[in-house]
């Protein structure tokens, strides 16, 4: 674990200080939502912005009152980490399930740096881990520590349920990295409602191999949640070719539900560097806030 950590805290300042350099100190509003949570009401002035008046307590009958809010210092981050058994595809060290929880070490020691309290979920189609949200350098070592100990009493995915799970824990709004291979159907409608009430982060887990098969004729392939096995021939064009536009229609049609609810979507390849793909995620998250 030690080791680990050294990793991870080199992967962790390489992206700080590329972000820092290039954003000019910008490093911290990645881990901010909205910054702002309701405070108080009072009596509606000449030039409040109309949006702000609080409609309950103005029916009231004594006046047109105004909602007020307060600088939310504190933000809430939450890491929602696939471990179902398609995430162990890959090369030894670099399989999907690896790179997942590397990335959620990163984020989760930056977020702590910034003063978030850091909350970690581990899913497949149960509930696996549940490190609740807290704050500082040894909340992070233990969650971390979990998550890479964590050997997952299931082997199939639920994506739907793990949202479902999400949404009913987390009530305040806070930042959400969810990160899956997203090897699964029917979770789309909790996700768009995952989007709605959080600053949603998905990052997309793939490994070459489930869009490039190598050509080796005729070869079992065995699922590794159902435990069943099916023999295919990699060796054919059509077959090829349909396993490829279905990985890549995959991957276009969750990127666009992310865009169309306003959620921040990251694609990954096992064998890429993935510090390069993350602090561009940052630069876009930190122009969107500045605009915004």
């Amino acid at each position: 674990m030690r080791e680990l950590f050294k990793k991870l805290r080199k992967y962790e300042i390489k992206i700080r200080k590329a972000v820092n350099n290039q954003m000019q100190g910008d490093f911290h509003s990645v881990f901010k939502g909205s910054g702002l949570e309701f405070d108080d009401v009072r009596p509606y002035q000449y030039g409040d912005d109309v949006r702000t008046i609080d409609w309950n307590v103005s029916a009231k009958g004594h006046g047109t009152f105004v909602k007020t809010f307060k600088e939310d210092k504190e933000q809430n981050v939450y890491f929602l980490i696939d471990v179902s058994a398609s995430q162990e595809i890959g090369l030894e060290g670099k399989q999907k399930s690896d790179i997942a929880k590397e990335i959620a070490g990163i984020l989760c020691i930056s977020a702590l740096k910034e003063g978030s309290q850091v909350g970690m979920v581990g899913y497949s189609d149960q509930r696996e881990l549940y490190v609740k949200p807290g704050k500082g350098q040894k909340h992070g070592y233990y969650a971390i520590t979990r998550l890479f100990d964590l050997t997952p009493k299931s082997l199939k995915t639920s994506l739907d349920k793990a949202l479902s799970y999400l949404l009913g824990l987390v009530k305040r709004r806070s930042v959400i990295f969810l990160i899956s291979d997203f090897v699964d159907e029917g979770y789309e409608h909790h996700l768009k409602a995952l989007a709605r009430k959080h600053d949603l982060i998905v990052i997309h887990i793939k490994d070459k191999l489930e869009t490039d098969l190598p050509m080796l004729g005729i070869v079992p392939i065995k699922d590794k949640e159902t435990g069943k096995t099916r023999w295919v021939n990699t060796s054919s064009a059509t077959f090829k070719k349909h396993f490829q536009q279905k990985n890549k229609d995959h991957s276009a049609e969750l990127k666009d539900i992310c865009k169309r609810n306003q959620a921040d979507y990251l694609l990954i390849d096992t064998q890429e560097d993935y510090t390069s793909k993350l602090i561009k995620l940052f630069k876009i998250r930190n122009l969107s806030k500045k605009k915004a």
